[in-house]
């Protein structure tokens, strides 16, 4: 029998499975565990090379007849916004993005329950409990973070925080060559405001205030109406058959 150091990575594949993206396709993933002394390192790698994470396991599409999903990540140094992202961030100069450690707690999964019951309603996650949300928050051994975003009160300019519940939660993995957005959720009320698109403007602007180079997004999906959003953040890099290539 052949044995394995705890810290060697094990991939294994799914069993397929019907595509969230693409109707009549079937997905499968091939995934490893993101445990013990080398899981910081392997995340590393595994992101620069598609994978995206969850909890403690980092996985990516292996699907046999389909290529449609592709690794994106922002350029950060050469990113200039559009008009429309610029009213985007006008709309939303009252929010007080706050980096928090990965601690859940019950505004969050309140929030996060109602984004899931409005948004993704027919998902594979529309079931999480309470301590489902808890695992995904803080089951984590890699450097991670929260990104709450609340209201500016009355006291912000003194202490750099908002006040009341969140409006906004991000998930947020920092890797030695930029930060990856693992999961995020907002009010799904304020679909006006488009949350969505000014958190990754926000996290774009953290990223380039850190001296990181990407902004990783995960899949772009070519054909999906629901990932259309991240081909919209050029200049971009997509992950193709020969490595890393540039997309204005």
């Amino acid at each position: 029998m052949t044995s394995h150091p705890r810290d060697t990575p094990q991939f294994y594949l799914t069993a397929p499975s019907p595509c969230p993206y693409l109707p009549g396709q079937e997905e499968r993933k091939v995934f490893t565990h993101l445990v013990g002394r080398r899981a910081r390192d392997l995340n590393e790698i595994l992101t620069q090379g598609g994978f995206r994470r969850s909890q403690t396991i980092a996985y990516r599409p292996a699907c046999e007849t389909c290529r449609a999903c592709v690794s994106v990540r922002v350029v950060v140094e050469d990113f200039r916004s559009t008009g429309s992202q610029r009213r985007v961030l006008q709309r939303n100069a009252g929010l007080i993005g706050t980096p928090e450690p990965n601690r859940p707690a019950s505004e969050q999964y309140a929030l996060f329950r109602r984004y899931l019951d409005a948004r993704h309603g027919d998902g594979g996650m529309v079931d999480m409990t309470v301590l489902d949300y808890a695992m995904m928050i803080e089951d984590s051994h890699v450097d991670t973070h929260l990104v709450v975003y609340r209201e500016r009160g009355p006291d912000t300019a003194i202490h750099g925080r908002g006040v009341g519940a969140p409006v906004a939660v991000c998930l947020t993995d920092v890797l030695a060559d930029g930060l990856s957005m693992v999961y995020s959720f907002y009010d799904p009320q304020a679909a006006e405001r488009s949350l969505g698109t000014f958190m990754i403007l926000d996290h774009i602007r953290r990223a380039r205030a850190l001296g990181l180079p990407y902004l990783y997004l995960g899949y772009w999906v070519d054909g999906s109406r629901k990932m259309d959003y991240k081909a919209k953040f050029k200049p971009q890099e997509r992950l193709m058959p020969q490595g890393w290539v540039r997309v204005e």
